[in-house]
C-alpha cells in the first residue's frame, strides 16, 4: 500500500498518524513487511514513477499534525479536505500542503520551534551533493510557473555559472523554503521508520530504474544522459509490446549514457541508492531487466513498437553498489520479456525475483509464477500495483485460465482474494507480500494503476470506514499457520 492511499482528514494520506497505526496493524498481525511505492516529489499525473528527483521526497507526504506537535503551526491553521470515500484528492490536498508549508517555513523563518535549528543545518550540510540543485530547480520551475526545463532561458537550460548564481541570489528564500520542505519530509519519515523498526516492521521502497525527464537529475546531470544540443532526449525508454499492451509501453525517460556513468564509477548511480535506502530497508529495482539491456525508442517516435534493446553494464555496476554500499539489499523486478541474461544478472548477484499468481494460471505446469515452481529466494506477491485487483481479475481471466485455478486450488472460488493470498503465504518464496485491496476483497474499482492508461491512475485510498480488523485477524492465522510470523 502506498503511502498516498492511507486514509486520512487531508486529501492524502501521508506520514503522520495513520501511517504510524498502520505500522501497528501490521505489527499486531504478525507481519515483518509493508512495501511502498516510491516516495518521491511527484510530476505530472501524481504517478510516483515520475518524479522531479529521484533523491527528494514528497512534500505532498508531510502530516500536518506533525507540523502542529513540532510547533510550526497551530491546529486551528489545519482544515479537513472532505473527498470520496475511496478517492485520493491530490489538487485540494497539494493546495492545503502549500499553504500549510509556506506558513511552517514563515513561522520558522521567524523563530518558531527553535529545536529544529540545529537538525535543519545538519541536514542541509549533508544533504548539499543533492539538495542545492533539487531546490534550485523547484525554485527556478516555479518562477516559471511549471514551464518544462528545456524552455527555459539558454543560460539556465545549459547551467551557466552567472546565471545560476544570479537565480540563487533572486530566489534565495524559495530555496530555502523548498529545503526545509525536504528537512520535514525526511524529519517524519525517519520518525515513521524508527516507530516501524520498533514494532518489528520494515520498509520495502521503490526505485525506477529510469528518472523523468523533467528533474532536477537531467537538469544538473546532463552528461549522463543521452541528449541532444537542447538538452532533450534523443531516445527514450520503455517496453514492447507485451501482457499489458499491444503497442508498448513509451514511457518518454531519457536512456543513460552508460560510458559516462562507467567513467565516473557509477558515482550518481551510488549516491541514488544510498539516498533510497535512508528510505527504506529494501529496495524492489523496478524494470531490473534494464540493469542488462534497454528497449530503446526514437524519441519521435509515437509508440514503444519500434525500438531495439541495447545493452547496460549492469554486472559492473551491481558489483560497483556491493563494494560501496557493502550489499545488495535488493529485490529484482523482474516480470514481463525476461531473458536469460537478465536471469544470470540476478541470480550471480543471489537477488530475489518477483513470483505474481494473477500470472501462475496461464501455460503449463512449469509456469515459474506457480508455487510448487517457486524458489526460497523470491518474492510471491497475489498481485502488484500493476495488476487489476485479484477480485478484478478473476472475473475477467480468460475460461482456460479459471479452469486451472480451479483444480490447482480446489475451493478457490469461495473466496477468491483470500485463497490467493493463502496459496502465496503457503509457498516457499522467503516473503509473499499481498496488495491491501486484495486484503480487503475489493475489485476492479480499487485498482492502483493500469499500464499504458495515462489517466486514473495512483488515486485509490483506504476508505476510513474500511473493516480491516477481520482481515487482519485472517492473515495473522495464515502466518502463523505458515511459518512466516517474525521470530
Amino acid at each position: 500500500m502506498h503511502v498516498t492511499s492511507l486514509p486520512g482528514p487531508y486529501g492524502i494520506g501521508d506520514l503522520g498518524p495513520s501511517a504510524h497505526a498502520w505500522v501497528d496493524a501490521l505489527a499486531d498481525a504478525g507481519q515483518a513487511w509493508w512495501q511502498v511505492l516510491p516516495l518521491g516529489p511527484a510530476g505530472e499525473g501524481n504517478s510516483p514513477y515520475n518524479c522531479y528527483s529521484a533523491f527528494a521526497g514528497n512534500p505532498n507526504l508531510i502530516s500536518p499534525d506533525a507540523l502542529v506537535a513540532e510547533g510550526l503551526v497551530t491546529r486551528s491553521d489545519l482544515r479537513t479536505l472532505p473527498s470520496k470515500a475511496d478517492r485520493a484528492d491530490f489538487g485540494r490536498s497539494s493546495h492545503f500542503r502549500r499553504e500549510l508549508l509556506d506558513l511552517a517555513w514563515r513561522n520558522f523563518r521567524g523563530g518558531a520551534a527553535r529545536k529544529l535549528r540545529g537538525g535543519f543545518d545538519q541536514f542541509r550540510s549533508e544533504s548539499a551533493a543533492w539538495l542545492d540543485d533539487f531546490s534550485l530547480f523547484m525554485a527556478l520551475r516555479e518562477a516559471h510557473a511549471g514551464q518544462s526545463w528545456t524552455q527555459w532561458p539558454k543560460d539556465l537550460v545549459l547551467r551557466r555559472a552567472p546565471a545560476l548564481r544570479e537565480a540563487r541570489q533572486k530566489l534565495r528564500d524559495e530555496i530555502d523554503r523548498q529545503q526545509f520542505s525536504q528537512f520535514l519530509f525526511f524529519r517524519q519519515l525517519g520518525h515513521l521508520r524508527d516507530h516501524a523498526k520498533r514494532r518489528g516492521v520494515k520498509l520495502i521502497g521503490d526505485v525506477p530504474i529510469f528518472v523523468s525527464p523533467e528533474s532536477a537529475d537531467v537538469w544538473a546531470n546532463p552528461h549522463l544522459f543521452r541528449l541532444d544540443a537542447h538538452r532533450r532526449p534523443k531516445v527514450v525508454a520503455g517496453v514492447p509490446p507485451d501482457y499489458f499492451s499491444k503497442t508498448g509501453q513509451r514511457w518518454g525517460n531519457p536512456l543513460y549514457n552508460w560510458p559516462a556513468h562507467q567513467r565516473e564509477n557509477f558515482r550518481w548511480w551510488v549516491a541514488r541508492v544510498r539516498a533510497s535506502l535512508a528510505q527504506a530497508d529494501l529496495l524492489r529495482i523496478d524494470h531490473f531487466r534494464g540493469f542488462a539491456a534497454c528497449w530503446e525508442i526514437p524519441a519521435s517516435a509515437p509508440t514503444a513498437q519500434k525500438g531495439r534493446w541495447v545493452k547496460s553494464p549492469g554486472e559492473a555496476m551491481l558489483r560497483t553498489f556491493q563494494k560501496e554500499l557493502g550489499g545488495l539489499p535488493l529485490i529484482a523486478e523482474d516480470l514481463g520479456l525476461i531473458t536469460p541474461d537478465v536471469e544470470a544478472l540476478r541470480d550471480g548477484f543471489g537477488l530475489p525475483g518477483m513470483r505474481v499468481l494473477q500470472f501462475a494460471f496461464g501455460g503449463d505446469s512449469a509456469n515459474p509464477h506457480l508455487p510448487h515452481n517457486a524458489v526460497p529466494n523470491s518474492i510471491m506477491y497475489t498481485g502488484t500495483h500493476d495488476n487489476d485487483t485479484t477480485t478484478g481479475w478473476w472475473r475477467s481471466a480468460p475460461k482456460d485460465q479459471k479452469a486451472k485455478a480451479r483444480r490447482y486450488a480446489p475451493g478457490l472460488e469461495k473466496d477468491i482474494p483470500c485463497e490467493m493470498i493463502r496459496l502465496a503465504w503457503a509457498s516457499v518464496s522467503n516473503v509473499a507480500i499481498t496488495p491491501v485491496q486484495d486484503l480487503l476483497g475489493l475489485g476492479s474499482k480499487a485498482r492502483m494503476n493500469t499500464p499504458g492508461q495515462a489517466e486514473g491512475n495512483w488515486g485509490w485510498r483506504m476508505p476510513e470506514t474500511a473493516k480491516v480488523d477481520r482481515p487482519l485477524e485472517r492473515l495473522a492465522e495464515l502466518t502463523e499457520l505458515y511459518g512466516r510470523r517474525p521470530v
